[in-house]
């Protein structure tokens, strides 16, 4: 995985495992690619990412939405503006 604004070691971001770590990119479909280009990923168990309560899952909502929200913030930290942000993804999450 090339680098992440959100994270600097390979561990879940959310419960600090750090075996069967999976890459998920924060915004998907056409926002994948950027996702890649920009390090808005991080790394995930596949608990975290796919599991019922993850990302993916039925009640990962939560989750899915604090990662979109700290990856602007991140974002917006390194010199960016929203305005830049909600050109480069479609929206804002602050």
């Amino acid at each position: 995985m090339a680098n992440s604004i959100l994270q600097d070691k390979k561990e879940c971001y959310f419960c600090e495992v750090t075996q069967s770590l999976e890459c998920h990119h924060i915004f998907k479909g056409a926002n994948r690619k950027i996702s890649e280009q920009q390090g808005f990923k991080v790394w995930l168990c596949h608990n975290c990412h796919t599991g019922t309560d993850g990302v993916h899952g039925k009640n990962g909502h939560n989750k899915d939405m604090h990662l979109k929200k700290i990856a602007q913030e991140n974002y917006e930290d390194l010199g960016h503006s929203t305005e830049q942000f909600r050109q480069l993804i479609g929206k804002s999450y602050l």
